[in-house]
């Protein structure tokens, strides 16, 4: 979500019939969009793999959004407050794509068979509607309340981790708020990436070599306040630091 925005009532309020597949149209009519006005699309997240997420929320299953390299926010980069609502942010592992990944049919085993490295990341979340209150279709049509995210400075193969194992801190302001791992994420973060990639699969789609697919938030999402800081530390992938 970039640019000069303002929050709104969900889509559904006004278009009660608003469905999944729609809702994954009006997306994908919107990467066309950003595609068409240069940006380049360079993978793909998942949203809401957490179950204590998913019952929060109201919502029975991950979904999927578009990443572009417009969402890409550099290490050292502050965050954009004045292109955001409200923003949060959440650590996730992130995959890197060695080779092509096609459903249906993919499970985790062959999901991570395709994955080249592993690297911790924050990404910054921003739905366009008041108070993150949305129903499933809703937020696949806002693309995941996709705003930015930011890569750590280590990646490793993943036979040399245990990703149900990996965790993260999250810390805001030199305290930690929240701590989480792998596992939160659909049980194996493998998990998630082969549930994506059977998703697209269902839709024609396949994850491209180099991609890369942020598996899900492992802990709550937290407020990006202005003049805070924001770090997520990884067991074995480095740390990641946004100022706001």
């Amino acid at each position: 979500m970039l640019g000069t925005v303002s929050e709104r009532a969900p889509l559904s309020a006004g278009w009660p019939d608003l469905d999944v597949e729609t809702a994954y149209a009006i997306q994908d009519e919107a990467l066309r969009l950003r595609r068409a006005r240069g940006e380049t699309l360079v993978g793909l997240k998942l949203g809401l793999t957490s179950r204590a997420k998913q019952q929060r929320m109201g919502i029975d299953s991950p979904l999927l959004a578009w990443l572009t390299d417009a969402m890409v926010l550099p290490a050292g980069a502050p965050v954009p407050h004045d292109a955001l609502i409200h923003p949060r942010a959440e650590p996730e592992l992130v995959f890197v794509l060695g080779s092509p990944l096609a459903g249906p049919g993919v499970t985790a085993a062959t999901a991570l068979a395709a994955v080249d490295r592993v690297y911790g990341g924050i990404e910054v979340i921003d739905s366009r509607y008041a108070d993150y209150r949305f129903t499933l279709p809703d937020a696949v049509a806002d693309n995941g309340s996709s705003a930015y995210f930011s890569v750590g400075p280590v990646g490793l193969p993943p036979a040399s981790l245990d990703l149900s194992l990996e965790a993260a801190l999250l810390e805001v302001d030199g305290q930690i708020v929240d701590t989480a791992t792998g596992a939160a994420v659909q049980g194996h973060p493998a998990e998630a990436l082969a549930l994506a990639a059977n998703a697209l699969g269902a839709r024609g789609l396949a994850l491209e070599p180099g991609w890369l697919v942020l598996t899900g938030g492992m802990t709550d999402a937290v407020p990006l306040r202005r003049g805070s800081r924001v770090a997520a530390h990884f067991s074995h992938l480095g740390s990641i630091t946004l100022s706001t």
